[in-house]
């Protein structure tokens, strides 16, 4: 050994504290991509990642702020941490929302009072799949209660168990629904990323309106398996995180099999069509979606507009038809396999009206109601055409048709308006957002943040056929790339 090389390991074994990597905390708002690369070059370590993410959640969730977009923290995360296997997500932190199965020390109760105490015997299949990617499993998320399926009535992002998930950018307003816990967590820095689930807007409304992204994949591509379902035509988990490169890396995951090539110049020669019955009429979206195509134009992107797509109110008035038929079907499958003190609709329902106070002190449950008068043979059966029908146009005389008749790669329109101002009394304000054609159709659909209205994040959609996922991620991550458009939530109070 020479004597540079002696000197030098001679100052190894003296100081080895001060020669070590030197480990340090994320940023708030750092991605998943970020944090991976920490934990890849030893700048970081999983233990440290979940005890930032544990001060946020202390400071801006449950005091400060107070989002209250967490339901519950998972007690055994450090020792996950510690402990978390290799994989494409070891280590990086992530949030489930409470419809989703975890077989630990947490509950999924999809915030209902009814299944407090009675924990699943085994993991959703995606979380599952979370964990042996190397993923921590933080917590879980608030929710509109029962995914918002129990009354007309209902706001946004409450549930009995878990209170009122406020929106990071305007407390005062709406985080939307159902997976209002999942965007608000992400968009207030609390986690990196979070799981959500859709059935009609529930992944790609809650994301848009806290300014962050969320894709709803082909329904299908993820299993169901472990999730409180509403029906399983349209019930899909997704991923809702800061940008569109970490929904792909989780999506590689969820799916599997499934590998996406981002890049930079997805946009040009891409056809994209413009679905003026989606786009609404506020003013200011309008304007803000005229300046992004005006941007997609300069970078090559051909748009064709406008792009119609019949029927879309006739398949969206069938589909709901079908949806409490089959809520009533699929929850009373999966009511009785947990098992528990509630094992149908029916004695849900009786358990809420035994628990008014809690359960019901802001809205009822009529759709619960409805959806158990909805049991004969006869019902059923019609219940089923309905459905049938409403694939078939929102899907192959729908969006397909629409999609070949322009050879076009994507729909594209604003995905929402501003949010409403929350009020338990009167419930949701129900502005304008755009997810019935993909949700109906069981297609995949992205948001991706457009830009500020009023204070409140506006989306920006993409959708597209059946098992186009790869190319509509590709899509979204050239526009973000282009628009830059996703902002910190500054937590105002008005």
């Amino acid at each position: 050994m020479n004597r540079r090389r002696l000197l030098q390991s001679a100052a190894v074994a003296l100081c080895p504290a001060a020669c070590a990597p030197q480990h340090r905390a994320p940023l708030p708002f750092a991605t998943l991509t970020d944090l991976a690369a920490m934990l890849k070059a030893g700048q970081t370590t999983p233990l440290l990642l979940v005890e930032h993410c544990l001060e946020r959640i202390a400071q801006i969730d449950k005091s400060g702020p107070r989002v209250n977009a967490v339901l519950e923290l998972n007690p055994a995360v450090r020792t996950l941490a510690a402990a978390c296997p290799p994989g494409a997500l070891h280590g990086l932190p992530i949030l489930i929302k409470d419809n989703i199965e975890t077989a630990d020390a947490m509950q999924t109760t999809a915030g209902s009072l009814a299944l407090r105490g009675h924990k699943p015997q085994r993991d959703a299949a995606l979380v599952s799949r979370l964990r042996e990617a190397g993923a921590v499993i933080l917590g879980k998320s608030n929710l509109s209660e029962w995914a918002n399926i129990r009354s007309p009535n209902s706001t946004s992002g409450w549930s009995a168990r878990g209170g009122l998930t406020r929106n990071p950018h305007r407390l005062t307003h709406s985080a939307s629904g159902s997976s209002s816990g999942s965007a608000a967590a992400v968009a207030a820095g609390l986690a990196p990323a979070a799981i959500g689930t859709e059935t009609n807007g529930s992944i790609v409304s809650p994301a848009s309106a806290c300014g962050i992204v969320g894709f709803k994949p082909t329904v299908g591509l993820i299993s169901g398996s472990g999730i409180i379902p509403i029906t399983h035509w349209q019930d899909t988990a997704g991923p809702m995180t800061l940008t569109v490169r970490d929904a792909a890396l989780l999506m590689q995951v969820l799916a599997g099999n499934f590998s996406v090539d981002l890049q930079p110049e997805a946009l040009k020669g891409a056809r994209l069509g413009v679905v003026r019955g989606e786009c609404g009429k506020h003013p200011q979206v309008l304007a803000l979606f005229e300046t992004a195509l005006e941007k997609l134009r300069a970078a090559g992107a051909i748009i064709v507009d406008p792009v119609e797509l019949p029927n879309m109110g006739k398949a969206g008035a069938l589909a709901w038809q079908a949806m409490l038929i089959e809520l009533r079907v699929d929850l009373n499958a999966y009511l009785e396999q947990r098992g528990g003190e509630v094992r149908s609709l029916a004695e849900l329902i009786a358990f809420n009206e035994q628990h008014r106070t809690e359960e019901m002190s802001h809205f009822g449950q009529e759709f619960f109601e409805r959806a158990e008068q909805m049991r004969t043979p006869e019902i059923i059966a019609a219940g089923a055409a309905a459905r049938e029908n409403a694939r078939r146009l929102a899907g192959p005389e729908g969006i397909e048709a629409a999609l070949q008749a322009h050879q076009l790669d994507a729909l594209i329109c604003p995905t929402n308006d501003p949010v409403g101002r929350i009020d338990l009394a009167l419930g949701d304000t129900d502005e304008r957002v755009a997810s019935t054609p993909a949700a109906v159709a069981g297609y995949p659909h992205l948001t991706v943040p457009l830009g500020m209205v009023e204070g409140l994040p506006v989306g920006f959609s993409f959708m597209g056929t059946a098992h186009a996922d790869t190319r509509i991620l590709a899509l979204g991550h050239a526009f973000e790339l282009m628009m830059q458009a996703r902002r910190v939530p500054e937590f105002r109070e008005d």
